[in-house]
């Protein structure tokens, strides 16, 4: 393996370590590498604390090496003041003489100013290595700055016999195709997507709770479609323990606490509505767990990036069908006894 690749998959590895916690910002991963020995590494834990370069210098414990290394970035470092100083900046006050990027930042506060003061303080840059995995670690990130809208994640089960729910339920509560193992897969899931969306009829017929109970992690955003709205104020979305924003065709609803309501024209394209919305509230990534309405809504109007379908071992015989994507497989795996495709929208 060659050497700037090798350390480059450190970075990535390091990176991973902030999936989910580090909204608005990206995942980054660094090292520092003196004499083909890494002397420092670090990564971006969550907004507002220090950068992965900043955690990578801090644990050198030899600065004076610093001088003669080279730090190792997933992304191109920043060069503008937000909640922390340009990592630009340290990198040139502590005089590390050479630098890799993975790739370029596509935020427009960056966007190749962070590369041009590097080299303009004479520090020997180096772009490009491993971009694509680089950025396919950071595709929300990307997605967010590049298409103005979020990475957005289909995500259903259906039964051997392609349905996803029964014709008619007994009970207020979930019909489970998939194992326990999927379910809570799906929980880790939503720990690392910023906002889960589902539709009016999931929330009236399961009074699903929208979080992540069987996993450790954040929360994500509740976006809940209630176009009449149908949904009683006892139901769980409306309990106020998560940031909840509803989107209505009505402007008489009142924000509360944690829940923000949002008008949509539902004789229009909804789904396009609705991301520019999220854009607007600065979520990059949702998981759209709703019923087959909700999920064809985003299909019809080719705005989705992935979708995760598990089979599982019940046959329905009757009920809702699945809804139909034209997919290209991604990745194909079992948990247990569900299979799991992933699939992406090459559009």
């Amino acid at each position: 393996m060659k050497t700037h690749e090798k350390y480059m998959r450190r970075c990535i590895a390091l990176a991973q370590n902030g999936l989910g916690t580090t909204y608005p910002n990206p995942m980054v991963g660094s090292v520092i590498v003196y004499n083909n020995k890494i002397i420092g590494e670090g990564w971006h834990k969550k907004a507002g604390e220090p950068h992965a370069e900043v955690n990578a210098v801090n644990s050198v414990q030899d600065k004076s090496l610093l001088q003669k290394a080279t730090i190792y970035v997933s992304l191109e470092p920043c060069s503008h003041f937000g909640k922390t100083p340009p990592c630009c900046d340290l990198i040139i006050k502590n005089k590390i003489p050479n630098v890799v990027i993975g790739t370029v930042d596509p935020n427009i506060k960056v966007a190749g100013n962070g590369i041009k003061k590097l080299i303009e303080a004479g520090i020997h840059v180096t772009i490009g290595i491993l971009e694509n995995e680089c950025n396919e670690l950071n595709k929300r990130f990307f997605t967010f700055h590049q298409k103005k809208r979020p990475y957005i994640v289909l995500k259903w089960a259906e039964s051997q016999d392609g349905f996803i729910a029964p014709l008619q339920k007994l009970e207020k509560k979930p019909v489970w195709i998939t194992n326990t193992y999927s379910r809570q897969l799906v929980h880790k899931w939503r720990t690392e997507e910023q906002a889960i969306l589902v539709g009016t009829q999931t929330v009236i017929d399961d009074d699903p709770k929208l979080n992540a109970r069987d996993w450790y992690g954040n929360n994500p955003i509740r976006l809940v479609l209630d176009q009449n709205n149908r949904i009683p104020e006892e139901n769980t979305v409306f309990d106020n323990q998560i940031k909840t924003i509803v989107f209505t065709k009505s402007g008489n609803a009142i924000n509360k606490e944690n829940t923000i309501f949002e008008v949509v024209n539902f004789n229009q394209n909804i789904a396009s509505q609705i991301v520019q919305i999220l854009f607007q509230h600065q979520i990059q990534s949702v998981i759209i767990e709703g019923g087959l309405q909700t999920l064809q809504t985003f299909i019809d109007a080719n705005l989705w990036d992935e979708a995760r379908i598990f089979t599982g071992k019940l046959t329905l015989e009757k009920g809702i069908n699945a809804p139909q994507i034209s997919k290209s497989i991604y990745k194909k795996k079992w948990i247990s006894d569900d299979e799991l495709i992933i699939a992406r929208n090459h559009d």
